[in-house]
């Protein structure tokens, strides 16, 4: 719990009883590598903090793998379209490795709005953030070359290339596998 009380603090502090109540609705989880934590069609009512390892959010088109984003430590993750929605996901969350998590339960927080403004603050904090790497996410793909993509996804991210298999990264760029061997072979 420690960790994610350490992530909340960089993004908003909260009060000592903020943390007890949020302590409250939390349970850790762990899943195995290439298992999926909440499969396609699953209604989103859990919000996940890494604690160790990683995550991918990935979905299908035509028959094939996808992956929208990844995501390791530190980070926060959900369906948030089918969390605020309460629909079905057309989306996975699967484990690239073994994966320690923290899981909030979303229905227990959003009532904990009410009597807690600054966890409800805190919250839309996390998910401007991450609507604001959507839109980035959505403007690589229309902007740049796969290349371009490639090389931002190592500057940003220099673990993926060791933590997660090539054929994800791939299809994260938008790509095949041998397009992105030859975009690697040009270093």
């Amino acid at each position: 719990m420690k960790e994610l009380l350490d992530y909340i603090t960089t993004i908003h502090d909260i009060s000592v009883e903020s943390k007890i109540a949020l302590e409250e609705i939390c349970s850790h989880e762990s899943i195995k590598k290439n298992t999926d934590l909440q499969p396609i069609g699953h209604t989103c009512k859990t919000i996940y903090f890494v604690v160790k390892g990683g995550l991918r959010i990935y979905y299908y088109k035509a028959g094939i793998d996808i992956t929208e984003i990844f995501e390791f430590e530190n980070s926060i993750v959900a369906r948030v379209e089918s969390l605020f929605s309460g629909r079905p996901s057309r989306k996975a969350i699967q484990g690239i490795e073994d994966t320690e998590l923290i899981a909030i339960n979303a229905n227990r927080l959003f009532e904990l709005y009410d009597t807690s403004p600054e966890l409800e603050r805190l919250f839309r904090k996390i998910f401007e953030d991450a609507y604001v790497k959507t839109v980035n996410r959505i403007e690589s793909l229309q902007f740049h070359t796969a290349e371009q993509r490639y090389h931002q996804l190592i500057k940003d991210h220099p673990e993926v290339l060791k933590r997660v298999p090539l054929k994800h990264i791939a299809s994260y760029l938008g790509i095949t596998q041998v397009s992105l061997s030859r975009i690697r072979a040009r270093r």
